[in-house]
């Protein structure tokens, strides 16, 4: 998992992603002679961080090794990560399953840095490499086996993400790579105790490739051991997600294999009581415990405050603006109602949005003040977000304030009662949803900005006057 810094690991380049290819590299991160490390205190820090969301117990001590093996987007041939003495140790994490609650245990987690990235060119048939990842900061959370299930994982997974998330130890992409997963694989017979031959697939990137690929080689290793279809080895293998099958890469390397050994050129990472302390501190409202905090204090369903705690961006927004508008039950509806519906239009996630939230703070006053009507405060919160507005002048500027003048409403509603007249029938008639009809026409006339409490007594007194 990539980690939210700004600079890469052992040098100062930068680690944010979308650069032109080697774009992002120095001679340290490109492996040259002579070009020594230096550890980046903020990736500690988020070590740290990520060992306390998952119960872990953070080492005091911490050092970085050298893990060798040779591949082309490796420069120095050895990556540097943590064996012998990682960031945090010994954790956990609850997750909800089908039956219910569920601990599943985490071994470690450590450090490491990425390596580059393969460009297969099959129109020139050559290979080229970009080494702006190589040297970007990963954590690696390693899990013990307590996992039974794809569902399991999946939700292993996502209660991961949203930890780390919230923390802003990463921001989880698993589109942009800041996130992948390595999934481990055994089964054994029903009562026993030993597990059976693993194989590792690497590098998945996406939930629904992580079930299909997990389900595969379930029926893989079955097969392999009740119908004699083939021998399982230890090995580690690539998921073909358009095939829908799992490929050998190579056989599954040991630790011996790695030829670890402490790296000399980075001194151990001395983690005293001040440091661990004010890391502690630091540690945010967690969802889960935001959203009873929610129901209780502001009154907010469950499943809108689900909604809101998905993202520490909706979080920071709807408190602040709760505090402007004082009125948090209506900021939630706009926030889950015409915000999600402007960011799934725009295929944006909460994540993304940009939005001040004093102005929607102010925006919701306007609307509970009745000073401009809910679908005008809708034209506004567009413009809010996409030109980050001021709520009042835009309103001024557009003529959206509601009109409450009764003389000219009440012109309006003579105009549409003259024009609709079947619509009036309907309504003596006795079908009331021809009201509703009569109204949208009204609030039409009146460029959507009516108030809509003078509208509906004033269309009810017309109407009663009719015989």
């Amino acid at each position: 998992m990539e980690l939210a810094t700004n600079s890469k690991i052992f040098c100062s380049c930068s680690a944010r992603y979308g650069a032109e290819p080697n774009e992002s590299v120095c001679p340290a991160c490109c492996g040259m002679p002579g070009m020594l490390p230096v550890t980046n205190k903020r990736v500690i820090e988020l070590g740290m961080t990520a060992g306390m969301l998952t119960n872990c117990r953070i080492n005091r001590v911490t050092t970085f090794d050298k893990k060798s093996y040779y591949y082309p987007d490796l420069p120095c041939s050895y990556q540097i990560t943590q064996w012998y003495a990682p960031i945090a140790v010994d954790g956990g994490i609850e997750i909800e399953t089908a039956g219910g609650g569920k601990t599943v245990g985490i071994k470690q987690i450590h450090l490491e840095e990425d390596a580059g990235k393969l460009v297969h060119d099959d129109w020139t048939g050559s290979t080229l490499i970009d080494f702006n990842r190589t040297s970007v900061p990963l954590i690696e959370i390693v899990s013990k086996p307590d996992l039974r299930s794809a569902e399991e994982v999946i939700s292993y997974l996502e209660r991961l993400r949203s930890l780390l998330k919230f923390a802003k130890v990463s921001d989880c992409r698993w589109e942009e790579g800041s996130m992948r997963c390595d999934v481990n694989l055994s089964i054994r017979p029903y009562g026993s105790t030993e597990l059976g031959v693993r194989t590792e697939i690497k590098n998945m990137n996406s939930l629904s490739a992580i079930v299909r690929a997990i389900e595969y080689e379930e029926a893989r290793h079955i097969d392999a051991l009740e119908c004699g279809t083939e021998t399982l080895i230890q090995e580690t293998r690539r998921w073909d997600d358009v095939k829908g099958q799992s490929f050998s890469m190579r056989t599954k390397e040991t630790a011996a294999d790695y030829r670890y050994f402490p790296d000399p050129n980075l001194v151990p990472v001395i983690i005293d009581d001040t440091w661990l302390g004010r890391i502690r501190a630091s540690l945010p409202e967690l969802p889960d415990e935001k959203a009873r905090r929610y129901v209780s204090e502001y009154g907010l369903t469950e499943a809108d405050c689900a909604i809101l705690t998905s993202s520490r961006n909706f979080c920071d927004i709807f408190e602040e603006a709760s505090r402007v508008s004082s009125a948090p039950k209506e900021t939630a509806g706009w926030l889950i109602g015409d915000c999600m519906g402007y960011l799934r239009k725009k295929k944006l996630t909460a994540d993304d949005l940009s939005l001040d939230p004093v102005k929607l703070g102010e925006l919701v006053k306007m609307v509970n003040g009745g000073e401009v009507t809910r679908s005008a405060a809708k034209r506004i919160l567009a413009a809010v977000i996409e030109e980050n507005a001021d709520p009042r002048q835009y309103s001024e500027a557009h003529d959206l304030a509601a009109q409450s003048d009764e003389s000219a409403i009440g012109e309006a509603v003579s105009k549409v009662i003259r024009e609709n007249d079947k619509m009036v029938r309907d309504y003596k008639s006795g079908k009331t949803k021809a009201m509703q009809g009569l109204f949208g026409c009204i609030m039409r006339e009146l460029r959507g900005n009516g108030d809509p409490a003078v509208i509906q007594k004033l269309l009810q007194d017309s109407l009663d006057k009719i015989e």
